[in-house]
């Protein structure tokens, strides 16, 4: 990196943290600090959402999935803008009418303490994890690729998100959430004209797209019925559409986004925009991952693209074994360089039996070489251990090594503003939950709102050290960006089925609600542990949800419907 690349990122990071926290250094209530003073127009809400969601790992880690995986990514959010459709018309209106802070106020009132209780600790236990990983799962690979000490690219992020979340609250998260996804956005798409531009001369966008199809990295759908598959156009429809409907209507940190809105038009509006905009930003952000992709059928690389794993492979016992799959894997890459080349020569001479015959030989180039790659991943999980999947690193070593200067300053911004941008959203949800669902229900119902107001600035700071402190100590197996949502997936059904019979099913009871839940969630959580490789993690959101919705009902006409809500 160069000096300009220092000043670029320093230089973003500063103002994002500064700006936020001084155009919301006035906050004179708990409301302003928790809702904003519902002042926020749609497309804040709308940038904010989105930026909530869209953290440090789905900018590092998504390019990754597509480079190794191909398109089929996409299909984990078909689900979600009729997601966003139900929580607009049902959840919105419900919110805005009885004016909560946290969506699981309303469960006391329908339900009773126990229930409210339960469903915020369910939020406070996945979430409070997942604040450690879109610290640590950035942290990590930056660490890795730049040279940088672990703990201090962990502590960097933590600090700066802290700083002005605990200073200007909803409102300061809100406010440089926006200009955080401006800079995010922009950056990606200097990045994907970048990798274009850098294709060799005679390889246009069109030649790179038949070269990436003919070795199945554009299939977007797959309409297999085998449960056991990650993503197919059915978990992305039903299991995605259960945990999106859990993450925009019952997460903390998206309700907090849109409940700072002026009106409950505002706040829908903020949500569509998601619906609209949210596909295709993946869409383009896998694109980006496949352009990566043809753009190393051309350039030379290494086994691993994890220069930390190479260096252990090295220094280790096993160090001729990796050199022999290093000689192995550079002449597979030459193999399937000139068949990618010849492949290009005759793609446009209209013998279609030739071309598909190169098509063939260029696949199982490609197959060879992701076979040998497979055995060196092997070879390090056997004997070194890994904490990320090799292909989270493939996007950053791009951009580190074939970007100008003063363009990798700018994308190493976009990873840490997405870092901060998710982490930000997170620890204000936590501290309003844990403020208005703990403390200020069950510890201290009279306190000032001066008392409260710091209450929460201090819980915010709390939060944002918890969260440092499981980065710290985080170990990830999982393709970062899996990780979060198998991690949602366990916890959202059983939150979202709640929710669902407190709107819907009037005649179940709070008791029954609570023992549904309690075995429920015990039982996702058995179903995760033993038949995690059978059972596709989305589904878990469809079976959490069915469970509390039926076992519920089943309970409540067992024990009776003499109890009060």
């Amino acid at each position: 990196m160069g000096i300009l690349d220092w000043i670029v990122l320093f230089g973003t990071l500063g103002f994002i943290v500064i700006y936020g926290a001084w155009k919301t250094r006035k906050n004179a209530n708990i409301d302003d600090y928790l809702k904003g003073g519902n002042q926020m127009k749609w497309t804040t809400i709308g940038l904010s959402v989105m930026a909530t969601q869209a953290s440090a790992i789905t900018f590092i880690s998504t390019p990754g999935q597509a480079f190794d995986s191909g398109m089929g990514f996409v299909q984990n959010y078909f689900g979600l803008p009729l997601a966003l459709i139900v929580v607009c018309a049902v959840f919105i209106p419900i919110y805005y009418k009885l004016n909560v802070y946290t969506a699981y106020e309303y469960l006391e009132s329908r339900f009773g303490l126990k229930n409210r209780m339960f469903a915020a600790f369910l939020f406070l236990v996945q979430r409070g994890l997942a604040a450690g990983i879109t610290i640590y799962a950035p942290a990590i690979i930056l660490s890795t690729a730049l040279g940088w000490d672990l703990n201090l690219t962990i502590l960097l992020v933590g600090v700066l998100v802290i700083i002005y979340t605990v200073s200007g609250g909803s409102k300061a998260v809100s406010l440089t959430q926006k200009w955080q996804m401006t800079i995010i956005m922009l950056g990606m798409f200097i990045a994907f004209f970048m990798v274009i531009y850098n294709l060799p001369g005679y390889v246009s966008f069109t030649d790179a797209l038949h070269i990436a199809g003919s070795m199945d990295k554009l299939e977007v759908v797959d309409f297999s019925f085998d449960p056991s598959e990650r993503y197919t156009l059915w978990s992305g429809l039903i299991g995605g559409f259960f945990l999106a409907l859990s993450y925009f209507g019952t997460d903390q940190s998206q309700v907090q986004r849109y409940l700072g809105g002026k009106s409950v038009y505002e706040s829908r509006m903020g949500l569509l925009f998601n619906a609209v905009l949210k596909i295709p930003m993946q869409f383009f952000i896998l694109m980006v991952g496949i352009m990566v992709f043809v753009f190393y059928q051309f350039q030379d690389h290494p086994v691993l693209f994890n220069p930390t794993s190479m260096d252990a492979l090295k220094n280790s016992e096993v160090r001729a074994e990796i050199e022999a799959i290093e000689v192995r894997h550079n002449e597979a890459f030459k193999e399937k360089k000139r068949q990618i080349a010849h492949y290009l020569e005759i793609k446009d001479q209209g013998n279609t039996e030739m071309i598909d015959l190169a098509k063939s030989n260029m696949f199982a180039a490609d197959q060879d070489l992701t076979s040998i790659r497979g055995e060196a991943k092997t070879l390090l999980a056997d004997n070194i251990g890994t904490q990320s999947k090799d292909s989270d690193y493939v996007f950053l070593s791009f951009i580190i090594k074939y970007l100008p200067t003063g363009i990798v300053g700018l994308l190493l911004a976009v990873i840490f503003s997405a870092a901060m941008s998710s982490t930000s959203g997170e620890l204000n949800a936590l501290s309003s939950t844990t403020t208005i669902d703990f403390y200020k229900r069950v510890i201290k119902k009279d306190g000032s709102d001066k008392h409260y107001l710091n209450v929460s600035k201090a819980l915010t700071l709390g939060w944002g050290l918890i969260a440092i402190g499981f980065a710290l100590f985080a170990h990830l197996v999982e393709n970062l960006i899996e990780a979060v949502n198998i991690l949602g997936s366990i916890f959202y059904g059983t939150i979202l089925g709640i929710f669902l019979v407190a709107f819907f099913i009037k005649f179940v009871k709070g008791n029954a609600v609570f023992i549904a839940a309690l075995i429920t969630q015990s039982v996702i959580i058995i179903i995760f542990a033993l038949f995690k490789d059978d059972i596709a993690y989305l589904y878990l959101n469809l079976l959490g949800c069915l469970g509390i919705v039926f076992l519920s009902m089943i309970i409540q006409l067992i024990i009776g419907s003499k109890e009060e809500a």
